[in-house]
Formats: structure tokens, C-alpha cells, sequence
């Protein structure tokens, strides 16, 4: 039996799910990846997934007939993989208060910057970052969340600190984040695993 059977949600590229299906091959994560679920049929992450021999599945509020068949597909495709923890990774949308509520303290999500002064709505990629630099700010971090009904109001699990150099771009900024994430998010599911959160 697995210790954790995980469904990761994303919109792009998918470099925190490489991350983590790095992590469960090498024996640093003990989890499943059961599904890999995007909004957008052409996102990278969704390749990665295949690569992987991970089910990938697309869904989106416009490819469903209306909101609550857009909700009750989503938790019947949760439910038939046999999820149990879910880890957003880029995921685009927000999540409809029904799923939060039945995976509550078990959705989590990873932001690229400090909160909640660089969250909320619209603050995601490059837009943090260009803010993180126009604050002045000499240390950035990678944030990991707990996903509530309000965007990055979750409570704060686990940082990991990035310095801000004085050459920084957005650009330059967000690939140091990203080396970031990629280490602290494995960590911080296996703590799950572990018992370390709650």
C-alpha cells in the first residue's frame, strides 16, 4: 500500500511535477501519482505525466455542461484514481469550494514568493517576482500553502529562502525560485507522508 496516492493539478509546463515524480522514482517521496489533471490540453506537464506512465486527464469549467457537472466530474475522476492528497502545481484556476472542503488539509498548492504580502488574485509567475524587485526586497522565497476558499490565504507550511541579487531580473529571479520549489516541494509532501504536518 502506498503511503500517499496523489493527484497533481497544472496549467503549464510542469516543473514541480518533474520534481515530484523525480522524487517518488528515487525513493524521497512515498506517493503514487494517480493523476495528473489540467485545464489546458496543450500543457507541457501533461507530456511529463504520459512519460511517466501517470493517467493525465483535461477538464475545464467550459467543457462541461454547467458549473456542478463541471464539479461532480472532477470529484468522480478524484475519486475513481483513488486520490487521497492533492497538490496543485500551476494550476491556473481557482478550486471549487466542494473540492476543498472534502480534500480540507489535504490540498496544498506552491507559490513563488513571500505571503500573503505577494499573493492573491492575478499574483502568479513573473508578476510576483516584478513585484518582489520593485518592493526592494534582499530575500525572496518559495512558499508552500495550504489551498482554502480565499487565492494564497492558506496557511503557511514551509519557506524556502531565496536571496534577491542586485542584478536580479524577473526573469533571472524566477529561475532561482524555481530550483527552489523543486526542492521544497518533495520535502514538504513527504512530511505529509511522514506525519510532520497535520
Amino acid at each position: 500500500m502506498n503511503d500517499m496516492n496523489l493527484a497533481v493539478f497544472l496549467s503549464g509546463d510542469g516543473t514541480n511535477l518533474q520534481s515530484i515524480i523525480d522524487a517518488v522514482e528515487e525513493g524521497r517521496l512515498r506517493a503514487a501519482i494517480r493523476l495528473v489533471l489540467s485545464n489546458k490540453p496543450d500543457a507541457f506537464g501533461l507530456t511529463r505525466a504520459k512519460k511517466a506512465d501517470i493517467p493525465t486527464v483535461v477538464i475545464s469549467s467550459g467543457s462541461c455542461a454547467d458549473r456542478d457537472s463541471f464539479v461532480n466530474t472532477m470529484l468522480m475522476l478524484i475519486e475513481d484514481h483513488g486520490v487521497d492528497f492533492i497538490a496543485l502545481a500551476g494550476y491556473m484556476r481557482k478550486i471549487p469550494p466542494e473540492i476543498i472542503e472534502k480534500f480540507r488539509g489535504r490540498i496544498i498548492n506552491i507559490h513563488p514568493g513571500p505571503l500573503p504580502d505577494f499573493g492573491g488574485k492575478g499574483m502568479f509567475g513573473l508578476r510576483v517576482h516584478n513585484s518582489v524587485l520593485e518592493a526592494g526586497l534582499k530575500e525572496t522565497c518559495a512558499t508552500v500553502h495550504r489551498v482554502t476558499e480565499g487565492y494564497d490565504e492558506g496557511n503557511i507550511i514551509a519557506t524556502a529562502p531565496v536571496p534577491v541579487l542586485e542584478n536580479d531580473t524577473p526573469e533571472s529571479l524566477q529561475r532561482r525560485v524555481l530550483v527552489a520549489e523543486h526542492i521544497l516541494y518533495p520535502e514538504v509532501l513527504q512530511g505529509f507522508v511522514e506525519g510532520r504536518y497535520r
